[in-house]
C-alpha cells in the first residue's frame, strides 16, 4: 500500500497524487459545542467601564469601530491568517473606520483626540491585531510623519488620498543589521542635482510590498545626519519583497526593501527631519498606539474565553462552572482592568503635554507583559481548541516578539 502524504483541505494523498478521505468539517460542524470567532463573541472585558472616561464621540466613535471590526473583519480573519494574504477587498470597510491620520486635522483627517483614536485602534486590534497594525503603519507612521515633518505642499499632495485609504503608506526605519539600534543605521542619501539618491536595505517594513508611498529614514551622506523622503511605488531602484514563513501576523504583509539608487525629488524630501531627534515626536505618539494594540487583544481573548467557557460542557457542566477555570478568568480580567487604566492615562499625559519618553516605554512594556499572561492563559483555558485559529488565541499567542521589549527611549519599533 502507498504511504499517504499531507493535501490540501484536508486531505491525504497516496504516492499518485490521488486524494484519499474526505475533506475537513468547518469548525462549527466538527465542534457544535462552542461558537468560534467568526461570530465574534458580546463584549465583556471592560468590567471597570472604561466607557464613563470617555467623552460622547469618543464613546461613539468607539461603538462604530467595534461594530464594524465585528461585521467585516471577525468572518474572513481566519482564511486569511491561514493563507499569510491581506484581505486587500477589506480596506474600503476599513477606511469607513475614520481612523486613517488620526490625530491630524484638515487635509481630510479626522482631528480625533488622542485618547479616540487609541481606543478605536484597541477595538481592532480587539478582533485582528494584523489589521489594527495595517492601520498603524498607515496611519500612526507614514501618516504622521508627513503631517508633522513634511512641508505644506506635502501635506496638501499626499494627505488627503492617504486618508480615504485611496493609497496606502508605509514607515521605514528598521536595518536587517540594526533593529532596535536605529540610530545606527547605514541607509544612505546622497545629493545629486535635482534631489538624492538613496542607497540601502530596510526589513519588517509593514505593508511594504503594496504601498504607494513609502517613508524612507536614511543617513545624509554630507551631514550624517538623519533625513526622511517620500518614496513612490514603481520608482527606479526601489525594490520590496515580502517576509516569509512568518507564524504571527501573517496577515501583515512585512517586506525587505532594497534601495539600488533610487533618485527621489527635492520636493519629496521631508524638511522637518534633520536629525534622529526630529522624529522623536512621530514616535512618542506610536508608542501609545502600540501600548493599547495590547490592550485590545486581552480584550479578545478574553471575551473569546467567557464565551467558551459558558458554551463548552464537560463532566456534566459548563467549564465556566470549575473555580480552577473561573480563576483564570479573574486574574484575566484584573491584568486588563490595570491595563485599560494606564492606557488611558498616558493617552492624557499626551494630551496634557507632560508625557516622557520613559512613560511610553513602560506603559508599552508593561501592557504588552500583562497581555502575554492574558494570552497564555486563554491558551490553557481552551485546551486543545486553543491552537485553531478558529478560537482567536492561537493566532494571538505567535505575536509577541514585536511587543515585549521596553525600547530606549530614542529607538526603532519594527514594523
Amino acid at each position: 500500500m502507498g504511504s499517504l502524504r499531507g493535501g490540501s483541505g484536508g486531505e491525504g494523498r497516496n504516492e499518485d497524487g490521488g486524494k484519499v478521505g474526505l475533506p475537513a468539517l468547518e469548525v462549527a460542524l466538527a465542534f457544535p459545542q462552542a461558537t468560534p470567532a467568526s461570530l465574534f463573541p458580546p463584549a465583556v472585558s471592560d468590567y471597570y467601564q472604561l466607557d464613563d472616561l470617555l467623552t460622547n464621540e469618543e464613546k461613539a466613535l468607539r461603538k462604530k469601530v467595534r461594530a464594524i471590526s465585528e461585521k467585516e473583519i471577525a468572518p474572513i480573519m481566519t482564511e486569511y491568517w491561514e493563507k499569510a494574504e491581506f484581505p486587500f477587498h477589506a480596506i474600503p470597510k476599513l477606511a469607513t473606520l475614520g481612523l486613517a491620520g488620526s490625530t491630524t486635522k484638515g487635509y481630510g483627517c479626522p482631528g480625533l483626540s488622542l485618547t479616540a483614536s487609541a481606543v478605536s485602534i484597541a477595538e481592532v486590534a480587539r478582533v485582528d491585531a494584523s489589521c489594527s497594525t495595517f492601520i498603524l503603519v498607515h496611519s500612526s507612521l507614514a501618516m504622521s510623519t508627513i503631517a508633522l515633518c513634511g512641508s505644506e505642499a506635502q501635506k496638501q499632495k499626499y494627505l488627503p488620498s492617504l486618508a480615504q485609504f485611496k493609497t496606502v503608506g508605509c514607515w521605514a526605519l528598521t536595518e536587517p543589521d540594526y533593529g532596535s539600534d536605529a540610530s545606527s543605521l547605514k541607509t544612505s542619501a546622497t545629493k545629486v542635482p535635482g534631489g538624492w539618491q538613496l542607497d540601502g536595505q530596510k526589513r519588517w517594513i509593514g505593508n511594504s510590498t503594496f504601498a504607494d508611498v513609502l517613508v524612507i529614514l536614511a543617513r545624509n551622506a554630507d551631514t550624517k545626519q538623519l533625513n526622511g523622503f517620500i518614496v513612490k511605488k514603481g520608482a527606479p531602484g526601489l525594490r520590496a519583497t515580502k517576509i516569509q514563513n512568518k507564524i504571527g501576523l501573517r496577515m501583515v504583509q512585512n517586506g525587505d526593501i532594497l534601495l539600488n539608487k533610487v533618485f527621489v525629488p527635492e520636493e519629496d524630501r521631508l524638511t522637518g527631519i534633520n536629525s534622529f531627534q526630529d522624529i522623536s515626536k512621530v514616535l512618542a505618539m506610536s508608542r501609545i498606539m502600540v501600548a493599547w494594540q495590547p490592550i485590545g487583544i486581552s480584550m479578545g481573548v478574553y471575551d473569546m474565553c467567557h464565551r467558551y467557557l459558558k458554551e463548552r460542557k464537560q463532566f456534566g457542566a459548563p467549564l465556566a462552572a470549575f473555580q480552577l477555570n473561573q480563576e483564570k478568568l479573574v486574574r484575566m480580567l484584573g491584568n486588563i482592568q490595570a491595563m485599560l487604566l494606564v492606557g488611558w492615562r498616558l493617552c492624557k499625559l499626551y494630551e496634557s503635554g507632560k508625557m516622557t519618553p520613559g512613560h511610553a516605554s513602560l506603559g508599552k512594556a508593561w501592557t504588552s507583559s500583562k497581555s502575554r499572561e492574558v494570552v497564555s492563559l486563554g491558551r490553557e483555558l481552551l485546551g486543545g481548541n486553543g491552537i485553531l485559529a478558529d478560537f482567536l488565541v492561537a493566532k494571538r499567542s505567535a505575536i509577541w516578539s514585536r511587543f515585549t521589549r521596553m525600547r530606549a527611549p530614542m529607538t526603532s519599533t519594527a514594523w
